[in-house]
């Protein structure tokens, strides 16, 4: 392709109960919600976004927490691990601090310069801390419960499982990512500049069963555009290339489309503007439930649909805990 993306704009999954998964993100992983909202194609279930003070495209995940949602299978055809980007003196400080929490978490491993642990959160979606050598400059959210010293920067890197290493690779070639070393059955791919929030690895297990996205589980993987010009243009070359692409859909903070690598993973290409704070100021943002225009209509019966989402305080550090509705 003549397109190139500049890295990972988020990873969305699937989640279970809604309160646990903010308790989680917010108070264990330090993380702002900056966007509550809804699934706009199933509005009866939450849409929460997790990340820096702004939300900025390479520092999100996101969740569609349904409540009550049978798990998922991690294997093949799936995003399995979703990696966070910490200081290279902060990996000690973070197994420590989820050991405290009673949450099983691995050694400390070694892979090609970086150090990483793997745990998992309470719907078991797989996560990784990895500290990049050269380290990390994008700043953490740092009014968060955890120290701004040891803040999470960023995604650093998603791992595709895969039975095949070759129509993915393709893919991913196209998409304008290039090789960037091999390691066993492990491929890493980069894009633009090649360091944490622009890597994704490819994990080859033809012999592991094929994965089955429900909770906590991946749904999809989105890679960043500047602008909505630049997303048609990704459009009508993948089209022109055989890959059943979706019509551009207004997400109301980014604008996005969606379609399978040849693998079987979700992918979206989604827009860095117009950002999160489209519809709530800067110091507001997750604090009440948004919708956009075309579901403002229904707020009320959305509203009933909805649990109570108590916010824990930190994710506002002048508010007292609040509730979301």
């Amino acid at each position: 392709m003549t397109l190139a993306t500049s890295g990972l704009h988020h990873v969305t999954a699937i989640a279970g109960d809604p309160q646990r998964n903010a308790e989680f993100y917010l108070r264990t992983l330090g993380l702002r919600l900056v966007k509550t909202t809804v699934n706009f194609d199933a509005p009866d279930v939450y849409h929460l976004y997790y990340g820096d003070e702004a939300g900025r495209p390479g520092m999100l995940l996101t969740f569609f927490p349904f409540g009550s949602v049978p798990p998922g299978r991690h294997g093949t055809g799936q995003a399995t691990t979703t990696a966070f980007s910490v200081s290279p003196s902060s990996i000690g400080w973070w197994q420590q601090h989820l050991r405290d929490l009673g949450i099983e978490v691995s050694d400390i491993a070694e892979r090609d310069g970086e150090e990483a642990v793997t745990f998992h959160d309470p719907d078991g979606l797989e996560l990784a801390l990895v500290a990049h050598p050269q380290g990390d400059p994008r700043a953490p959210w740092e009014n968060g419960i955890v120290p701004a010293e040891h803040g999470i920067r960023g995604l650093h890197s998603v791992t595709l499982s895969m039975a095949s290493e070759d129509g993915t690779v393709g893919m991913l070639e196209e998409l304008g990512l290039r090789p960037a070393g091999r390691s066993g059955n492990r491929l890493r791919f980069a894009a633009g500049d090649g360091g944490p929030g622009a890597l994704v690895d490819v994990l080859v297990n033809p012999d592991e069963p094929r994965g089955l996205v429900a909770g906590g589980t991946v749904h999809h993987v989105a890679w960043r555009v500047p602008d909505e010009a630049t997303q048609e243009q990704w459009r009508a070359e993948l089209v022109e290339r055989g890959a059943q692409v979706t019509a551009i859909m207004d997400r109301q903070y980014f604008r996005s489309i969606y379609f399978h690598e040849p693998g079987g993973t979700l992918l979206e290409i989604a827009t860095d503007q117009p950002g999160f704070a489209a519809d709530e100021p800067l110091l507001e943002l997750g604090r009440a439930l948004k919708l956009p225009p075309w579901l403002e209509p229904s707020r009320e019966q959305i509203e009933a649909a909805l649990p109570r989402l108590s916010l824990p305080a930190e994710n506002n550090p002048e508010l007292t805990e609040k509730t979301a509705t």
